[in-house]
């Protein structure tokens, strides 16, 4: 599920800026990129994140702009760079070569004249306060995920509700269907065996084992459960994305079952409908943690 959080702080630290982004991912795919003075807090982070954000494309940004005189971030070796440009300066002038600020770059590029500055020392204080940055551009993050997730829980809710209205169609057309069926085989057989006649109590069993074999009463009613137990799974606070998965797919199984059995065009255009909300609520169900 998409999502974004942003927390800045300004202060003795200088400029701090954590931004935090969520895309749709079935697992967690976490990238952090920190400022080289915080690169030992990457993997208390990680856990910090993957336990409120659980799932997702996320991405971390921290920025930190250091003020006054922490800007220095390299030294360099004097005595070394005058060694360096002394012996250029000298072989400039073996070659008669005019001496050009080349020769600067030159020794200031040279190996060991540039030192990195040391490793900066993080106080407990200011660690403490960077979590808290942290927590606070996380809790937005997940502020915003909750806010979408309400809009998709009431697109799914309005989903099923259509798909109840199929059903309920389909039921009150099942009587009718049955009558359908009872009137069309023995219509065929009076047609096919004339005045001769024939068993009755032979129609009756091949009538009872033909309609029980075209039944959906138990499809209508798995269907039904499997719907209102969808809608107790969208009412829950905990993250349900795999269980509404699973009872999609077994809500399509009944659907589709239902169609093969029903051998009635007016029922199968209720079937057909049910079956396009389904595939909508598939495809919400990909940016459902």
């Amino acid at each position: 599920m998409t999502g974004f959080g942003n927390a800045v702080f300004s202060g003795a630290l200088g400029n701090l800026s954590i931004e935090i982004k969520s895309l749709n991912s079935k697992f967690l795919d976490l990238s952090i990129r920190l400022p080289k003075a915080y690169s030992d807090f990457e993997t208390e982070w990680r856990s910090v994140i993957a336990d409120k954000l659980e799932r997702g494309k996320i991405t971390v940004n921290v920025e930190l702009t250091k003020s006054g005189q922490q800007e220095l971030h390299q030294s360099y070796n004097l005595d070394l760079f005058k060694a360096y440009y002394g012996e250029l300066k000298k072989l400039a002038t073996s070659v008669s070569s005019e001496v050009s600020d080349q020769l600067f770059s030159l020794a200031l590029h040279s190996p060991d004249v540039i030192q990195s500055a040391q490793k900066e020392t993080i106080s407990s204080d200011e660690k403490m306060l960077i979590k808290d940055l942290l927590i606070k551009a996380i809790d937005e993050c997940d502020r915003f995920r909750i806010s979408e997730g309400k809009i998709l829980g009431e697109k799914l809710s309005e989903y099923i509700a259509h798909i109840k209205v199929g059903l309920k169609e389909v039921k009150s057309l099942d009587p009718t269907r049955v009558e359908k069926i009872r009137a069309r085989i023995t219509g065929r057989l009076t047609e096919f065996f004339g005045s001769e006649g024939f068993d009755l109590n032979r129609l009756e069993q091949e009538m009872i084992y033909y309609i029980e074999k075209l039944d959906i009463t138990e499809e209508i009613v798995r269907l039904s459960a499997h719907l209102d137990h969808f809608l107790q799974l969208l009412q829950q606070p905990q993250s349900n994305g795999k269980k509404l998965g699973f009872l999609a797919q077994e809500i399509g199984r009944e659907i589709n079952t239902i169609g093969s059995k029903a051998n009635d065009a007016v029922m199968q255009v209720h079937v057909v409908k049910m079956k396009d909300e389904l595939e909508r609520i598939k495809e919400q169900l990909n940016n459902i943690l």
